[in-house]
This record gives C-alpha cells, structure tokens and sequence, in this order.
C-alpha cells in the first residue's frame, strides 16, 4: 500500500530505488559484575576491541574513492580522533577498574558523559557532532559483542538504492561509496548533519528528520525521494512513478548543463558584477570550492580544528590548516571566521554549569574574549598563514563596542608578539565582523567605522530575530527567510554598510537557495557565500536577472507584511 512520508529536506532532486535498511548496534546495554580476578581480561577485551574498530576505520579511509569528495576521509579522520581521545580510549578503562562492570557499560556510561556536554553547546554546526559520539560507539559496541560490520547489499542488480537509517555515519557512506545509490534518508538529523553535509557534496537527494521512515519502510519497497520538497513515497502507483521519473530526467539533465557555467564571468544581464564565494568546514573542502567556480572562501569555519579533542590544537597545527587553504586558493580571498564554540567549557577552571538558554550564553566572541590565552594562539597563526595568501579574519557575534575593541587589542598583541620573534605576516590583513545578533544589525555605525568587512550570518540572525531555534523541527516552520521583519534587517544593513562604503556578504543558508537570489540583488547584495554544491544554480539565476527588472520588486516587497502577499511577490520575482 502506497503511503508518503513528510521531512527535511537537504539536498535538492529526485530519486527513485528500491529501499536498503541500514542497521545500527543498540546502545542499551545489560550491567553486570565482574569478578576481581577477571578484571584484566575485561580491559584486555575492551583495549581489543578499540583496536579493531581503529584499525577498520584506517582501512575505510585508505579506500575512499579518488573521486570522492574531501568530507569521506575528513569525517572518517574525525572519528578516528574521537575514538582515539583519553576520553573514549582511556576513560571506560578507568570505570572498569573501579566499578568492576563489564565494558560495555563502562563504554556506554562514558558515551552519556560525553553526550551531555554536547547537549550544552549552542552552535548547530559543533551540537550535531555528537551523532558522531554515537556513531563511533556503536562501532566499538559491536566489536565488543563480536557482531560484524555493516555489510553492504549484495547487489544493486534490482535498481538504484535508497539507503534507510536511524541515522548514517560517513564511514558508512564510504562502504556505500562501491555500489550503487540514489539516496539517503534517514529518521534523525538536521540541516548541518553528516547525512545532509554528505548528501550536498554529491549532489544526492537527501531528506532527514523523517522520524518513522525506518520503522515503517521495508527491505526492498520502492521508494520516491523528492529531496526538493522533503517527501517521500513508499510504493508509488505508475502514474506518480513515471511523474517523478520525468522530474527526475529534467533535474539531471539541468545539473549537466549546469556544470558549462563554472567558468562563465558572473554578472547580471544589465552588467552588474557579483562575486560568488564558497563555505568550507576543512581544508580539503577547497578542491570542491574551486570545481564549482568559487572566487574565493567566503566563511571557513575554523572551529571544526577543535572538534573531538581533550586538547585543544595548537598554534603549529591551526597555522599549517589556515597556510594550507591560502595556498590552496592561490591568491583568492580565504575569510576565517575565528573559533564559534559553545557554552560547552568551563572557563579558567570554574565548575560546569548548564546554561538555561545555551542559544544566548557564553559562545564565539564572548567565550574567546574570557580565554584570551587560546584566543591569542589562534590569532597568532591566522596572521602568520597571512604570509602565505588573502587571508581575512572575521569575528561572530558581535553585539557590542567593547568586543570590537577588545579583539582588535588582542589583534595587535598578536601582531606585536610576532613582531617581536621576527615572524612574517600581512600587517594589513583585514579584520570583519559576523552580522547575526539584531542588536549589531540595529546599530550597525559601532562596527563600520572599525570593520574593514562584514558578513550577514542569516542563520542566527533569522533564530534570534523570531526567537526560533533552528535546530528544533517541531518549530521549523516558524523559521522564515521571508518574515518581514528578517527581511527589513538584511536591506538595512546592505544599506548602511553601502553608505559607509565597507564591503558586506552573506553567508547563510539564504545565499544558497536560488529562490532568493533576485531578492537580495535587489536589495543590494553583491557578495554571497555558500556550500560549493550551490554554487552553479546561483550563478545560473544571477546571469539570467536584469536587476534594473529587479530592484524596485525587491524594495516593494519590504512595504509589505503580509505573509502570503510575500511569497507571491517572490514567484513575480523569479518569473
């Protein structure tokens, strides 16, 4: 019987394959005494199988395709080093030494320590990498249960397969990577999730959050991924099959003639010039920035260096990471965006504590600005990868005059000390600010006279405008790009950073989607950022706009108020 299930979707197109349930080890597990004389033993068969997981975890990602994106190998590196740190490695060890458990609940009371601290962090990005927590531990589990690997369909024989899971771990994908796929869909995750940040990289419809997709989809059911409008169809009848199959043909075939753009100068047709700029998470992210024709990085998230460690890392390594992405790009513009962790460390020794409301705690600039020490370390090596390329700095969140100006000192310590050891580094490098607090986008005239740059973070700027969190499903379809009021600020800021002749992007989800594209031209935009994979049908949208057309539907749509008469101004824009 056909039915049709309702999610997130994250990565546009269509698909159409035969379902293959992912199975995941369960994380209940039993506790039970063991005896004093076999304690050893059990650290021995717990040490055995860390070893094991390590060791197939290496070998995935010695075999990721050479053709595959730069995320297989980053994401399968980054549970390496979970599965490495003292905290998953050694910890568990601890406990079955003095609790004299079996390790499979030593292992599972250490993963709920672990889980909990990451519940506490406020960036979306950094909160969603507790899935990777869970995802080494299953590991771990089944190589202490003995249970094998996932194994992969012995055949796609029957048709294009669309992977089913609880949730899906890279290491997975590269499994995957050997055989046939359509898609991934899965009950749990959100829009920065691996399956989503995967999925994009690939260009492969994807849709998460479905919630009960893997309990009700059988092995082998024919299934419809419409990745565009986050639906899917168990069982279709033939007429929606050949429907789809048709938008699937168009989709592809569209994504072909995309790829002729790469190289095409990007202006509108009346001559205005916009420059298209790349999201990078890791280093290896630039290879696929510059396939789609980026000119430049426009956000490089540098907190993913601190990802899945006890220690931090150190001057050495983040330069190396910064140096690798300037050269990389061979003169391009690379704008770092300074460390954007949560409220999920204690502060110079004091106690943990629980933020009532993480979203407006200690984070990005306020939690640099109480460790001026790390801060330090981080603005020394961004300065010295200076030496090696158009490296920008840029600071998120800023709310107030005193951060500015507290950073800026700390900028100039930086400088000085390098000064001081005869370290080369651009001494004219340019400083910018993030744009996703209201305040800041309210009272714009503290940061313009100071910033070189800014960058409008429509992300959080949308979150805390309509107070919505945008990790939460259950109130996703309060969160609106089109909300009047979201959109009075960007033209705002656009207009008084214009008048006071300082440069503005924007690097949220709003620049990745083409829907919106002619509505921040008209509003003024000329600079926009985003996840490679979106780059071409921007482009595609740009080169076809004649902002003179444009522009006075833009400014008449912020008179308007009313949600309905919004959206069908935005289809009158893109007709």
């Amino acid at each position: 019987m056909s039915f049709t299930l309702h999610g997130i979707g994250v990565s546009s197109g269509v698909a159409i394959g035969h379902a293959h349930l992912v199975s995941h080890a369960r994380l209940e597990v039993a506790h039970y005494v063991v005896p004093p004389g076999q304690v050893d033993d059990e650290l021995a068969r717990f040490d055995a199988a860390i070893a094991t997981v390590r060791k197939d975890l290496e070998m995935l990602r010695d075999q990721v395709p050479a053709g595959a994106p730069a995320e297989f190998a980053a994401f399968i590196s980054l549970h390496l080093m979970i599965l490495n740190d003292t905290l998953l490695a050694n910890v568990p060890r601890e406990i079955v030494s003095a609790e004299q458990c079996n390790a499979e609940w030593a292992v599972k009371v250490q993963m709920d320590a672990l889980l909990a601290q990451f519940d506490e962090i406020e960036d979306a990005y950094l909160r969603e990498r507790r899935a990777d927590v869970i995802q080494v531990v299953e590991r771990v589990m089944k190589a202490l249960t003995g249970q094998p690997g996932y194994v992969p369909p012995p055949s796609a024989s029957n048709g294009a397969i669309v992977l089913i899971a609880r949730d899906l771990s890279p290491a997975d994908v590269v499994q995957f990577k050997q055989h046939q796929f359509a898609s991934f869909i899965t009950d749990l995750g959100g829009t920065t999730s691996h399956t989503a940040v995967v999925a994009r990289s690939l260009n492969i419809p994807s849709i998460v959050a479905l919630h009960t997709a893997r309990q009700l989809i059988r092995e082998n059911d024919l299934v419809i991924v419409d990745g565009t409008q986050g639906v899917v169809i168990v069982d279709p009848d033939p007429q929606a099959l050949a429907e789809y199959d048709l938008r699937r043909r168009r989709f592809e075939l569209e994504r072909q003639k995309l790829k002729r753009l790469r190289d095409t100068y990007t202006a509108t047709v009346d001559g205005v010039p916009v420059e298209l700029q790349a999201n990078i998470e890791l280093p290896q992210d630039v290879v696929q920035a510059r396939e789609n024709g980026a000119t430049g990085i426009g956000l490089f998230r540098s907190e993913f260096l601190f990802l899945g460690r006890s220690e931090l890392p150190g001057e050495d390594e983040q330069y190396e990471a910064y140096r690798k992405v300037a050269q990389d790009m061979d003169g391009m513009p690379v704008t770092i965006r300074t460390y954007d962790l949560g409220a999920d460390k204690a502060v110079d020794g004091a106690e943990e504590r629980i933020p009532t409301n993480p979203a407006l705690g200690l984070r990005a600039i306020r939690l640099c600005l109480t460790e001026p020490r790390r801060f330090l370390i981080q603005l020394r090596a961004l300065l010295r990868a200076s030496a090696h390329g158009r490296i920008n700095i840029m600071i998120p969140m800023l709310a107030t005059a005193a951060e500015l100006d507290q950073t800026l000192g700390l900028i100039r310590q930086a400088k000085h000390t390098l000064d001081e050891q005869g370290i080369a580094y651009d001494p004219n490098v340019k400083v910018g600010g993030m744009i996703e607090v209201p305040a800041a986008a309210l009272a714009l005239g503290i940061f313009t006279r100071k910033l070189d740059f800014m960058s409008i973070g429509t992300n959080d700027l949308i979150q805390y405008t309509l107070a919505v969190d945008r990790t939460d499903d259950t109130v996703s379809h309060l969160y609106d790009p089109l909300h009047p009021a979201v959109l009075q600020l960007i033209a705002h800021v656009l207009r008084t950073a214009d008048k006071a002749g300082v440069p503005v992007a924007l690097c949220g989800e709003m620049a990745g989607d083409p829907a919106l594209t002619r509505l921040l031209l008209g509003l003024g935009l000329r600079q926009y950022s985003m996840h490679s994979a979106h780059l071409l049908d921007v482009k595609e949208r740009i080169l076809q706009t004649d902002l003179s057309r444009v522009r006075p539907l833009a400014r008449r749509m912020l008179r308007m108020h009313d949600p309905h008469r919004l959206r069908t101004a935005l289809e009158e824009l893109n007709a």
